[in-house]
């Protein structure tokens, strides 16, 4: 008899909690232990050891530069630039 072994999802089992995390200058703090937190812009979910772009100013975590550059954009964190020409 053969069985199939299903693969779970990541988010699974006993760590498919989301985490609480505390973003700091280029590191972050796990104040609640979980498998992922959740983009700002986006709502996916990000696995802790895919974590690249936050923001520490907001507490937010983004899936990508593109995410956390638009949260930049609007929250008036870039400067202002004046058009060329």
């Amino acid at each position: 008899m053969f069985r199939r072994r299903l693969k779970m999802n990541r988010f699974e089992g006993s760590g498919s909690r989301e985490a609480k995390i505390r973003y700091l200058d280029g590191d972050y703090q796990i104040l609640t232990s979980g498998a992922y937190v959740v983009c700002a812009m986006t709502g996916r979910p990000i696995p802790l050891d895919e974590l690249r772009y936050w923001s520490v100013a907001r507490q937010e975590a983004y899936v990508d530069a593109a995410a956390s550059l638009e949260a930049d954009k609007r929250a008036g964190a870039l400067p202002v630039q004046a058009p060329q020409g």
